[in-house]
């Protein structure tokens, strides 16, 4: 809905940077920015519509961290830096159980931050004899099929671990060991995937002592 009210004063050529476009508070002052009638009643519809889409957006948000509580898991998923309620509640929604994972490898391929790699002529004839041709695998990226919402959770958690106190020397140590910057924070998303699902599993207490511990 904000991007149809955008629309239409790009349309337009008005420059509508940053958030004070969707603000009741200036309604007025963008509708009269609009100078065909019929155009300016669209954008009141919109603006219209957009202000009861945010009190159901409220509403469920409110149903959704509700229904969250009721797992044993929260409370403890809380206790992990960056994880806040509505993560959390994501987080729970989309796993489920972490028992489905036998392990963090196949939890990453899960959320997306498994790194594919691909090999081709692995076998040659030489001498009439099958060889195997010893190269190394080739880096392909990361896996193309996971969950969309959880990849958005961990990649946003890993922006704000690499600023936090219990995370901040671990990213500090990659960065500082030659990894670039995009994939150290690849590193630390894994970290905190692996970290979420360890202490669900187990149902310890979240350590900030632990995080540079395993990584040592």
């Amino acid at each position: 809905m904000k991007n149809r009210i955008k629309a239409i004063y790009r349309g337009r050529g008005v420059r509508t940077n940053g958030r004070a476009v969707y603000q009741a508070s200036q309604r007025e002052l963008w509708l009269r920015k609009i100078e065909s009638a019929g155009l300016r009643l669209r954008a009141e519809f919109l603006f219209r519509q957009l202000e009861q889409l945010q009190l159901l957006r409220r509403e469920a948000k409110r149903a959704m961290l509700q229904e969250s509580r009721r797992h044993a898991a929260s409370q403890l998923l809380l206790q992990i830096p960056e994880f806040g309620p509505v993560r959390i509640a994501q987080i729970i929604a989309s796993v489920g159980s972490p028992h489905r994972f036998r392990s963090q490898r196949q939890f990453w391929s899960y959320i997306g931050l498994a790194v594919v790699t691909r090999s081709s002529s692995d076998y040659r004839f030489i001498d009439n004899r099958v060889q195997k041709h010893c190269q190394a695998a080739q880096n392909r990226g990361l896996n193309a099929n996971y969950n969309h919402r959880l990849k958005s959770v961990f990649k946003a958690a890993a922006l704000g671990a690499a600023k936090n106190d219990a995370y901040r020397e671990y990213y500090q140590r990659l960065l500082a060991a030659g990894t670039r910057a995009a994939l150290a924070r690849l590193t630390l998303a894994r970290k905190l995937a692996a970290t979420v699902l360890a202490v669900w599993k187990s149902g310890a207490d979240f350590r900030s002592d632990q995080v540079m511990k395993q990584a040592a």
